[in-house]
């Protein structure tokens, strides 16, 4: 009898013990949840601050960039302004600056076209147009 009653109770060793080793396993695996459960809300709040930035990057650079846009407009506005008031010839007359001669003679024909009903006669010589056709052939 005393046999069987350590039999017994070596099973019943043997069992608490099973239990023990499964109650810390299963205590285990729920850190072990717990901590990627963490890690998981942490880099999920990393994500959030991180769009958060970005959103206020993007609003910022969207303010600076209407900022830039409305002086632009307005130091285009200024410079059209002064333009409006100023005489066309001497407008005509800067837009020149720069030019190569044959824009300025091409300039000067287009001229004499617009006031070709004041204008009585007009002679070209044959060497005039022999040399800017020259010129404009050797410019293309």
């Amino acid at each position: 009898m005393a046999i069987k009653e350590n039999e017994l109770n070596t099973e019943i060793a043997v069992e608490n013990k099973k239990r023990r080793i499964r109650e810390t396993q299963m205590e285990a695996e729920k850190s072990v949840q717990q901590k990627r459960r963490e890690l998981s809300e942490a880099e999920m709040s990393t994500k959030i601050a991180l769009e958060e930035k970005n959103r206020e990057l993007v609003s910022l650079a969207s303010e600076n960039t209407k900022n830039e846009s409305d002086a632009k407009a307005y130091g285009i506005s200024a410079v059209m302004g002064a333009l409006s008031k100023t005489d066309p010839k001497t407008l005509q007359a800067l837009a020149s600056v720069g030019m190569n001669p044959g824009q300025l003679v091409a300039s000067a024909f287009k001229e004499l076209a617009e006031n070709a009903d004041k204008i009585g006669q007009l002679n070209i010589s044959p060497d005039l147009l022999r040399e800017l056709m020259a010129n404009s052939k050797e410019n293309i």
